[in-house]
């Protein structure tokens, strides 16, 4: 059903960058790709403001994008608790969604979704850049 594909398309895309979180070295948390580009970490923390403006907008509430400042996430522990916060609770709110309703409104859900798989892209360069592999590009 169209509930039934958000609800596996926004868990999917969301598993993997938070793997990607866990994975990534700690010490290239503040990798840049070019210099006017985010860091690794700024990119996790971009992530996640997505997923907490879901689960407000999702909520029924008013709201606007409200960027999460990536300098209050100091360490991969903060960046990598943070997004687990932000996914269980935009997850947490999609399941509460009654099927019918979201096959009728699929915002904000899809325009996340689209929003994180463009970042999973850009995390893969950035792990392709310091010859890593990504964990989903990585044999079974």
């Amino acid at each position: 059903t169209t509930a039934q594909s958000i609800r596996g398309h926004f868990a999917a895309i969301n598993k993997h960058v938070l793997d990607m979180a866990k994975d990534f070295p700690e010490d290239k948390y503040d990798y840049k790709l070019k210099p006017e580009m985010r860091t690794f970490a700024a990119v996790l923390v971009h992530v996640a403001s997505g997923n907490v403006y879901a689960a407000k907008a999702g909520r029924g509430e008013k709201v606007n994008w409200d960027e999460l400042d990536p300098k209050n996430y100091k360490t991969k522990a903060e960046v990598v608790a943070l997004l687990e916060k932000a996914i269980a609770d935009s997850e947490g709110v999609l399941k509460s969604v009654p099927d019918d309703s979201l096959s009728k409104r699929i915002e904000p859900w899809m325009s996340v979704i689209e929003h994180s798989a463009e970042h999973y892209g850009l995390l893969v360069a950035y792990y392709r850049a310091n010859g890593l592999v990504p964990p989903e590009s990585r044999p079974k």
